[in-house]
């Protein structure tokens, strides 16, 4: 072979190896993705998923603009490269009818190490059918319905930018992840949307959510049980149910809750402001180290509250307390509207009162026309510091 012969061959090896280090992009339309809102092309995001995760360098999966109708997707890992990166930039939506959706998640991320999820696209659960079939108020089971997403075993990972629309149930559920970062996320729902929490966390550890706008019927974030080091900042949450660690004491089994900090975020016309809720007659439980401060209030149910007799459906044994231990927990500058006159209320157990509460500067103001804000303590003797209004623990049983 002369020189003139070797030269292609040796360009084509050299692109060769620049291409495995630097990955590809693999374009959902490329692999037969109509974005038409007619046809289904799960399978062709799908297609694009494997080729993207089975690839040795970092690659991309690019969903351009367009609505992209899906029955399910299934996001599937361990991926062959130390990161992956998912860009939505279009629409993808959910069948309106839920029974079309296999399963109970309809968008899933699944033992994924290094995933970006990024672009300001929308996921569109198209709830409105589901919410009318929702009888978990009579039934106490929450589960018929799918999540939009859910991000299952994913560690050391990046969600930015990206809108969850009209969830059938949750959002976006979180469980058994590592160091998963979520951030200016748009969450939207209307506030008829039974049982549409915003951003559920369970069993996971080192979760950041920062700078999200949530508007939904349910929690806008809530704290299962066996999370740790979660970090909830920057939040606008209204309208919903607030920002909560609980429900816990539902289940046997249940694992602790520990290091919760829920800084700088505003609640709009919301249900309940920050609160920890424990179930009456439950098992054995740890919530400890949990920290809200620099919450802004407008006209919102009850800013503050620890309810350990929690029982939504009214089908609890109420006069067995609740097992649920928690500590150390502090309440500081929280200031505001309160809708209704009782503005902090701290409901402990009698079983396991609540040791270290600590409640400083707080402000909250009754916004109806008679009497003016009040508290409520039970099973508990909190700390106080700075200026307080109203007065804590003005009410005492």
């Amino acid at each position: 072979m002369n020189i003139r012969d070797a030269v292609p061959s040796l360009l084509m090896i050299l692109l060769a190896i620049a291409f495995r280090a630097h990955g590809a992009d693999f374009n959902v339309q490329s692999m037969g993705a109509k974005a038409n809102g007619k046809s289904d092309d799960s399978q062709a995001i799908m297609n694009s998923w494997k080729k993207a995760c089975e690839s040795t360098a970092p690659s991309k999966v690019v969903i351009p603009k367009g609505t992209y109708l899906a029955s399910s997707l299934k996001f599937q890992g361990p991926c062959k490269a130390k990161s992956i990166i998912l860009q939505v930039d279009g629409t993808i939506q959910a069948p309106a009818d839920p029974s079309k959706i296999g399963g109970n998640t309809w968008v899933l991320f699944q033992n994924i190490d290094g995933l970006t999820v990024s672009g300001g696209g929308i996921f569109d659960g198209q709830g409105k059918l589901a919410w009318s079939k929702n009888d978990c108020a009579k039934t106490g089971k929450c589960s018929s319905l799918p999540n939009n997403m859910a991000f299952s075993s994913v560690t050391n990972s990046k969600i930015q930018g990206i809108t969850s629309l009209d969830s059938k149930l949750f959002h976006v559920n979180i469980i058994n992840c590592n160091n998963v970062v979520f951030q200016s996320i748009i969450i939207s729902a209307p506030e008829n949307s039974l049982n549409t929490d915003g951003i559920h966390i369970g069993r996971s550890k080192g979760i950041t959510i920062s700078n999200a706008r949530i508007k939904t019927g349910d929690d806008c974030v809530s704290i299962g049980d066996g999370s740790e080091q979660v970090r909830v900042e920057g939040v606008t949450c209204g309208p919903g149910h607030g920002i909560s660690v609980g429900s816990l004491g539902k289940y046997q089994n249940e694992q602790p809750v520990i290091g919760i900090n829920v800084r700088n975020c505003i609640l709009t016309n919301t249900m309940n402001g920050v609160r920890v809720k424990t179930w009456p007659a439950s098992p054995s439980g740890v919530a400890s180290d949990l920290h809200f401060e620099g919450i802004t209030m407008n006209n919102v149910s009850t800013p503050v509250l620890i309810d350990q007799q929690y029982c939504p459906y009214g089908n609890c044994q109420q006069m067995m307390p609740s097992k649920v231990k928690i500590s150390k927990v502090s309440f500081k500058n929280i200031k505001g509207t309160s809708a209704t006159p009782m503005a902090v209320r701290l409901v402990c157990s009698k079983g396991v009162p609540c040791q270290n509460v600590q409640v400083g500067d707080i402000n909250l103001k009754y916004n109806g026309k008679d009497g003016s804000a009040t508290s409520e303590c039970s099973n508990v003797k909190p700390s106080l510091s700075g200026s307080l209004f109203p007065k804590i623990c003005a009410r005492m049983s």
